[in-house]
């Protein structure tokens, strides 16, 4: 008498169940189409305008980040370094190079889940445009480590885990261009490695 209706209700349960697991997995796979990648830095011009995929749209709505109009900037993010190897605590890097031209630019890092690493208060966890050491062409090197680094330097923390580098520029005139893949980019070089 209750096999039938049962039957129903266990497919039902599946079939919702999978399409939820579905979309959060599809949520947190990617922030949509339309990417560009410039070596290790990828960056979704379309994401904060109105041409946005269902996709974009849902994962920042998920992630409740501000997003920036069409002119107003574009967000970069690197999970790799330059030769293609995953970024991770416990192995120092040094972003250098230039940046595109922006009035204002910021870098910090991300666990994998995109909140930012746990640092201790007393250590740097992120650089801008204006607190940055450059050389006289402009040009910038950026030390990422969990152990402390003269010059400029981010702390990763000591929790041994993948992270991701966001690099985000403001007003910038590379958001409305369609010339995106001819813009430099700092690389991501990998130095030295702990034990985890």
């Amino acid at each position: 008498m209750f096999r039938v209706p049962a039957t129903i209700a266990a497919i039902f349960i599946i079939a919702f169940g999978g399409a939820m697991i579905s979309a959060v997995y599809a949520l947190k796979a990617t922030i949509g189409f339309g990417s560009i990648a410039i070596g290790p830095w990828t960056a979704w011009p379309l994401a904060q305008t109105e041409q946005a995929d269902p996709y974009a749209k849902a994962h920042r709505a998920r992630a409740g980040q501000l997003l920036l109009g069409d002119a107003e900037g574009l967000v970069f993010f690197a999970g790799n370094d330059s030769s293609g190897a995953r970024l991770v605590v416990e192995c120092d890097y040094v972003i250098a190079g230039q940046t595109p031209p922006a009035r204002f630019w910021t870098l910090h890092a991300t666990d994998a889940n995109d909140a930012l690493l746990e640092v201790d208060p007393a250590f740097p966890s992120a650089f801008h445009s204006q607190n940055v050491a450059k050389n006289q062409n402009g040009a910038f090197a950026i030390n990422v480590s969990g152990n402390p680094k003269t010059g400029n330097w981010i702390s990763t923390g000591r929790r041994y885990q993948p992270f991701k580098l966001v690099l985000t520029l403001f007003d910038t005139p590379t958001a409305g261009s369609s010339r995106l893949i001819d813009l430099q980019m700092p690389e991501i070089i990998r130095g030295t490695c702990r034990d985890g």
